[in-house]
């Protein structure tokens, strides 16, 4: 087949990312990504905007990272300052999966404190990949301020990112919370510095043992 042959093939796969069927969708994205054409790249960010399958949403960014991070990226930034909560997180949990440093500056606080869960765990995952070397005690610290945030997946996200930065970095961002008044922030924060020590007990277990010593530090006269 031909290059011209293969631009054809590309483009004409384009509108199957509107069709009703997911498997459609998904069969569409595939092609694309199978022959990548810098033509598609718009069309695929803004697909991932409000894509509602999770599967297919993979394969939009399977298909983003098969063209060049050098026309992928700058757009993907972009999509950063959407308003819509999921084309923040698409466009982060792709820069994640690109790894291109040059993403770096444009995760800023606001994203790290994003209001929307997803986004916000994405922006953590793609930070963790994404930080210069020696900057990693500073996004401990940012990531530090959001513990106790939502339910347990968004918790164990959370403590992930932190564990995922060393010891080196976390545990002193830790350190503070783990005697914070809010006892969500403080029995989160004594799990994750139970896992970065011990990285299989498991997070129920941890927040579990969190809570156990929490409240034998709360009796009069400590534990």
């Amino acid at each position: 087949m031909t290059t011209v042959d293969q631009d054809t093939n590309t483009l004409s796969a384009l509108p199957g990312l509107e069709d009703g069927r997911p498997s459609v969708r998904m069969r569409a994205a595939l092609a694309i990504g199978s022959t990548p054409d810098a033509r598609s790249v718009e069309k695929l960010i803004e697909r991932c905007a409000v894509e509602p399958e999770f599967s297919v949403r993979e394969m939009l960014t399977w298909a983003l990272i098969r063209h060049a991070a050098s026309i992928t990226v700058p757009r993907l930034i972009d999509e950063l300052r959407s308003e819509g909560a999921q084309a923040r997180s698409q466009a982060l949990h792709t820069l994640s999966k690109i790894g291109d440093r040059r993403a770096w500056p444009a995760i800023t606080g606001a994203l790290l404190s994003d209001a929307d869960d997803e986004a916000a765990r994405s922006a953590w995952r793609a930070a963790v990949v994404l930080v210069p070397e020696g900057e990693e005690p500073e996004l401990a610290g940012a990531l530090a301020a959001q513990l106790g945030r939502g339910g347990r997946d968004t918790q164990l996200s959370l403590s992930r990112a932190l564990t995922a930065l060393g010891e080196g970095a976390a545990l002193p961002a830790l350190r503070p919370a783990m005697t914070d008044p809010d006892p969500r922030v403080r029995h989160h924060a004594m799990a994750t510095e139970r896992l970065l020590h011990d990285p299989d007990a498991g997070f129920e277990y941890a927040i579990e043992e969190a809570k156990r010593i929490a409240a034998l530090q709360d009796r009069p006269g400590g534990e």
